[in-house]
């Protein structure tokens, strides 16, 4: 075995490769009780420590969908009274697969299979993800037809994605790219501002069925169809994928 150090810790089920690299760079990580740095690879019989605690080997995977509420943040920082995995309260480790803003609601995968969150995470395999969307003030057609066709935020102009009004105010959008507060950026953008945000798809999962705040298990149909989605997908980040 000689691997990198990051994929080391994400393989065992500890978290992702990028919170790897963020305990690492800020010295919680030991290799054979030195200090280890990005980049550092792990040999056969290396003993790996994280805030002093050995990383077990991995555990069987766990997948689960949660329909988070408004009010709960997407950290592992236990520091935060509001993060979301003394939420869920599960009994091991697992960690988010994205995020949804604090005031949003709606899906979000939550795990501790660290291969399968690079997998989705990566912005360019153009994975979908289902909004419905409350705005402050009655929309016009150049809101839908601008919020369809790319809106330059961030330096950037978003990607043309399916947009369907509802009502005067609401929306329903799905986006594959994955810009931080992509949704609401967009908005903003225009001159709009988002009252509510909800995501109710992540590729073929849905909320249906879920009340807000409860979690379950990914179905034995959804993992196989998941699976099969990511067949060809690169499993290196780029950049968050499943933001809002």
């Amino acid at each position: 075995m000689d691997i990198s150090l990051n994929k080391y810790i994400s393989d065992t089920g500890f978290c992702s490769r990028r919170e790897a690299d963020k305990f690492i760079g800020e010295c919680r990580v030991t290799i054979n009780g030195e200090d280890a740095n990005k980049g550092n690879r792990v040999k056969e019989g290396d003993i790996v420590k994280i805030d002093g605690e050995s990383l077990k080997k991995k555990m069987t995977p766990v997948y689960l969908v949660l329909n988070k509420p408004k009010g709960i943040t997407c950290t592992t920082d236990t520091k935060d009274k509001t993060n979301i995995i003394d939420f869920v309260n599960f009994k091991s480790r697992i960690f988010p697969i994205g995020r949804l803003d604090k005031p949003s609601e709606g899906l979000i995968f939550l795990t501790n299979d660290g291969d399968i969150v690079n997998k989705i995470l990566r912005a360019g395999n153009g994975h979908e993800k289902e909004y419905v969307v409350t705005v402050d003030k009655k929309m016009d057609a150049d809101f839908i037809n601008n919020m369809r066709n790319g809106v330059r935020i961030m330096g950037t102009i978003t990607n043309k994605c399916f947009v369907k009004q509802e009502t005067d105010t609401r929306f329903r959008i799905i986006l594959t790219q994955g810009l931080n507060r992509q949704i609401r950026r967009m908005c903003e953008a225009l001159g709009f501002h988002v009252t509510s945000l909800k995501r109710i798809r992540i590729m073929n999962i849905t909320i249906s069925g879920l009340a807000p705040g409860k979690w379950r298990y990914f179905t034995s149909a959804e993992m196989d169809a998941v699976q099969e989605m990511l067949k060809y997908s690169s499993k290196t980040a780029d950049g968050d994928g499943m933001g809002e």
